[in-house]
């Protein structure tokens, strides 16, 4: 969309469900109302949730129009929009920015107890059904309409579009999880599952000064990949649990994260922590699996076992901070999939389905 159309018609993809095609459509680009920001997309990554929708093993509320990982320029500013970002720096008209995955009210239960991205009014781009007058609310469209509650990150320009991109998912989620874990220097850190989060986690663990960073993951194909992002070991599953006693006089590892999706990661993540270790579970995001904990192995391990879904405002921050400092460091151009117009979304998710481990981009 061309800033010079605001007021005019933009395009969005719209998903109408699995084996339907995208339906390419023209909306009347919408005026920010209060607390809203109208934004240009320039880009838009593939997230692997997008495409497990697209594939029917997720569902969503349709139509709709997919796509949260996403950079655009500011075009407009409704009333008592926000005027300064996250980290608070002015925001004007043009600026290249990121938001965060979901806008939440700030009020309610949840978001006064550090969980926002639980608000009880939640609203998540990328994940809701279009209506009149707000068909633009995610990344496959030549515009989105930010709504109020929503946490802005101004883009440095050493980041390009297809760097910045997974920041808003992906990077994010790294990022709580360390969060959540709490500090690393030091430690033995094991990771599950090595894609585009694991990847992430491991030269996320290796800034963050960890002194081991253990890469799991069951294609043996991925080894050299994930020393690339700083892993100083690799393993698969079935070695997991003795790789990591071996690198640890039998103690086993600080933090265990789990990207992976899978049960028996989740379980091979809690038998590697050590005692009084920190387990961090955030790669199940389809319901259906189950884990057995013996309570007594839990009781008297004293571990602490976290869950993580989506992510707080300030993980964005640190997620943007992350690849502005580190993102020469490590070879995360590597990761890119090559890039689609709009048009072509049909192919660019196919496209993404076979090449798994990359983010595949859409540039209207």
């Amino acid at each position: 969309m061309n800033t010079e159309r605001t007021g005019g018609l933009a395009l969005a993809a719209v998903f109408s469900g699995h084996g339907h095609p995208f339906d390419l459509r023209e909306f009347p680009v919408p005026a920010p109302g209060r607390g809203e920001v109208l934004v240009d997309i320039s880009c838009s990554t593939i997230c692997g949730s997008d495409l497990h929708t697209w594939h029917g093993r997720r569902q969503e509320p349709v139509p709709c129009v997919l796509g949260h990982e996403i950079v655009g320029r500011i075009v407009a500013f409704g009333p008592g929009a926000p005027r300064v970002d996250l980290r608070g720096e002015m925001l004007l008209e043009g600026d290249r920015i990121t938001w965060t995955l979901a806008a939440s009210c700030g009020e309610c239960f949840f978001c006064k107890r550090g969980l926002p991205q639980k608000c009880e009014h939640l609203f998540k781009y990328g994940h809701s059904s279009i209506a009149p007058g707000r068909e633009f609310s995610g990344g496959f469209a030549e515009c989105c309409l930010l709504t109020a509650g929503t946490g802005i990150v101004k883009l440095p320009d050493a980041l390009t579009d297809t760097l910045a991109a997974p920041a808003n998912c992906a990077v994010a989620t790294v990022a709580a999880a360390f969060r959540l874990a709490g500090p690393v220097a030091g430690s033995t850190v094991a990771i599950l599952g090595c894609g585009v989060l694991g990847l992430t986690a491991a030269a996320m663990a290796r800034s963050l000064g960890a002194a081991e960073v253990i890469s799991c993951d069951l294609d043996p194909g991925r080894s050299a990949a994930v020393r690339d992002f700083g892993a100083s070991h690799f393993c698969e599953p079935a070695d997991l649990l003795s790789d990591t006693r071996d690198l640890t006089k039998g103690r086993g590892a600080d933090v265990t994260l789990e990207f992976s999706g899978s049960s028996a990661a989740v379980a091979g993540a809690f038998a590697a922590t050590r005692t009084g270790g920190v387990s961090v579970i955030a790669g199940t995001i389809t319901p259906g699996g189950s884990v057995t904990i013996d309570p007594n192995d839990l009781v008297r391990r004293m571990l602490t076992l976290r869950g993580l879904h989506n992510y707080a405002p300030e993980d964005l921050v640190a997620a943007v901070e992350f690849l502005a400092d580190t993102g020469d460091r490590f070879p995360f151009a590597s990761l890119a999939g090559g890039a689609f117009a709009l048009e072509d979304i049909e192919h660019a998710f196919e496209s993404a389905t076979v090449r798994p481990g990359r983010r595949v981009s859409i540039t209207p």
